[in-house]
């Protein structure tokens, strides 16, 4: 019979047999683990592998077992240059070291030239064309509450932009025109011009009649978005233009709206003014227009007064968007500084008109 101390004994070593055979597993685990960690690459690491595998987004890391989810790195295409860079306009040196290659500042009533930069050179002026949208709208003396649906034609295939109105949202015509002049909406342009009386070619044909008229030689337009690099005009005509859309009352108002919410369906939708200036209390902005297309570069014309003086800013082709309001930031100080001075740039790039 055996003796009662023994039969513990065995219980004890018995359990113990059993813990050290489930414990071996998940230590062999381990060490296995640590032998692949210290286990020297047998593959060449690139300098490419290196550098996208610090990313967080990278699944993939040279030399790990998880290669199911490699990464495939895209070298990104450089920026499309603008018509004024292929013209070599941004190589003029200006003496308030502007960022925008075509740059024009008039007193609105004695006309003065204060300061010219590639003042004559033509460019692609992308959605700075909805002030002469809005121009052609307003004096057709058109109903503003006349109700106008977004269809299929209005969608942009020029640029294959975006927007937020639907095709088949309903909106007046007064809406589509705020939404165009303040958040600079290509569908709301686009459909303004469409139901024009006569149609899209007969707003177009009306756009470049009006041009005419003001003078504006050297401008031309084929729709009335500005998404297309052949709606074209000079420093010059622009002052023009904000000249002519600067006496409209509609105009200045809704181009200088800071916000609007529009009704579609059953949704709000909320947009905001383009221009962060009009929210900025420094500036006393009557009207303004901002546009951008790669063609065209940044772009920004505005009528607005400095120092007690009307003046009319036009820069064109900025390097990017926050430094067209550079731009306008640097002029206002120095016209605040110096009221009577007036710098010119006179380049030796001679550029009437670019087809890039």
């Amino acid at each position: 019979m055996s003796h009662p101390i023994f039969n513990r004994a065995l219980k004890i070593i018995g359990s113990l047999a059993v813990v050290a055979a489930l414990a071996a597993p998940a230590a062999n685990a381990q060490s296995s683990k640590r032998n692949v960690v210290k286990k020297p690459h047998s593959a060449k690491v690139t300098g490419a592998k290196k550098a996208v595998s610090t990313r967080k987004s990278v699944r993939f890391v040279a030399g790990s077992r998880k290669g199911k989810n490699k990464s495939v790195i895209r070298a990104s295409a450089p920026p499309r240059p603008s018509y004024g860079q292929i013209a070599g306009l941004h190589t003029a040196q200006d003496a308030l070291d502007l960022k925008s290659s075509v740059a024009l500042v008039i007193d609105q009533d004695t006309r003065e030239v204060l300061f010219s930069k590639n003042d004559h050179a033509v460019l692609p002026i992308a959605s700075l064309t909805k002030l002469m949208t809005g121009i052609i709208v307003s004096s057709a003396k058109l109903p503003m509450d006349e109700m106008i649906t977004i269809t299929q034609d209005d969608v942009d295939t020029e640029k294959g932009s975006t927007s937020r109105l639907r095709v088949g949202t309903v909106l007046s015509r007064g809406e589509l025109m705020h939404l165009s002049l303040m958040s600079s909406e290509n569908r709301a342009a686009h459909a303004l011009g469409r139901t024009y009386p006569g149609g899209l070619a007969a707003f177009v044909t009306q756009m470049n009649a009006r041009a005419k008229l003001l003078g504006m030689n050297d401008t031309r337009y084929v729709e009335p978005t500005g998404l297309s690099s052949r709606n074209q005009s000079s420093a010059q005509d622009l002052a023009t233009l904000v000249n002519a859309a600067h006496a409209d009352p509609m105009l200045r108002e809704l181009s200088t709206s800071p916000g609007y919410q529009v009704a579609v369906g059953n949704r709000t939708l909320q947009y905001n003014n383009t221009n962060r200036l009009v929210k900025n209390p420094d500036w006393d902005i009557g009207l303004q227009k901002t546009g951008y297309i790669s063609e065209a570069g940044q772009c920004l014309v505005m009528q607005t007064k400095i120092a007690g003086r009307k003046l009319i800013m036009v820069f064109l082709d900025s390097a990017g968007k926050l430094s067209r309001l550079g731009d306008a930031e640097r002029v206002r100080r120095w016209v605040e500084s110096n009221p009577t001075a007036e710098p010119k740039v006179n380049v030796s790039t001679s550029v009437k008109q670019i087809n890039g």
